[in-house]
């Protein structure tokens, strides 16, 4: 058997064994027979609802630059507008990317209220916590940030050992000045904390059908993520094409991580108008 049949496989199977008595016929008969990146999700329990595919201005993101970010202000801004004008309506970012001046600038043709912004943050205590959620909303300009994540979490204590910035997240949702939170991991054994975390409302997690830049293999991963789904999380998929391994076997990401069920959404970072038309064009085929 080819790795990714058996990588298949093994996604419907634990699929069936994380739904429990919620079938996954069941589970295909309410998933539509053609998907589309701009088909409307809901992110698990948290009642946000926004496209199947998020607008990512992160490859590369790292100590406020990414590959989105050197596109400049404007080029990145008219980016998320091409993408907006398509009918995408989730911009993905982060405070190591540096483009929140990019989104506020996009923010001016799009209207905040149609449009899902997550963003993370690396801070680890009560007062970094407080003092990023202040920052980027002036640097976003909005009123408030639809889903807040801790980036790049490794610790399999995390949830104890950084329970001062998760309190006060917890705070900001009561105020409204978040409606979500949640985090990204990258070890395993954060993601499986993060499992059982219910603090957690939307997970971002590495996916592709390689193993490439992931947690662990992608069947273990796999096993965490329908955990989470189960527990009713939002689950938003990222390095679906392995940070640009799987560049020449797109087809067969997008496939992946349709096919794995276990996605509420996803990410992918397009850096031209042609990079993001041509992969909406390949969800809708590969979908059908």
């Amino acid at each position: 058997m080819k790795r990714r049949e058996f990588l298949g496989k093994t996604a419907l199977g634990l699929g069936a064994a994380w739904l429990g008595s919620e079938t996954l016929t069941s589970l295909a008969a309410r998933t539509p027979a053609r998907l589309s990146a701009t088909d409307i999700v809901t992110l698990g329990k948290t009642g946000i609802q926004t496209t199947r595919l998020a607008c990512g201005t992160g490859t590369v993101g790292v100590n406020h630059s990414s590959n989105q970010a050197k596109l400049g202000i404007q080029g990145l801004a008219d980016l998320l507008w091409a993408g907006y004008d398509q009918g995408l309506r989730f911009i993905d970012c982060a405070d190591s990317y540096g483009t929140h001046p990019h989104v506020k600038e996009s923010l001016k043709r799009i209207p905040r209220d149609k449009v899902t912004i997550l963003t993370k943050s690396w801070a680890r205590d009560a007062d970094g916590m407080r003092s990023d959620l202040e920052r980027f909303r002036r640097e976003l300009n909005v009123d408030h940030i639809d889903v807040l994540l801790m980036h790049c979490l490794q610790e399999d204590d995390w949830t104890t050992r950084f329970r001062g910035a998760m309190d006060v997240l917890s705070e900001a949702k009561q105020k409204g000045i978040i409606r979500a939170h949640g985090c990204s991991c990258h070890t395993i054994e954060a993601l499986r904390a993060a499992a059982q975390e219910p603090w957690v409302e939307v997970d971002l997690a590495r996916l592709n059908p390689i193993g490439s830049h992931m947690d662990a293999e992608p069947d273990t991963v796999l096993s965490v993520l329908w955990q989470m789904r189960a527990a009713g999380k939002g689950i938003v998929g990222m390095k679906i094409l392995g940070q640009g391994d799987m560049g020449h076997r797109q087809d067969e990401a997008l496939k992946y991580a349709l096919s794995s069920k276990v996605l509420d959404a996803f990410t992918i970072g397009a850096e031209s108008r042609a990079e993001q038309t041509d992969l909406i064009r390949r969800i809708a085929a590969v979908a059908a």
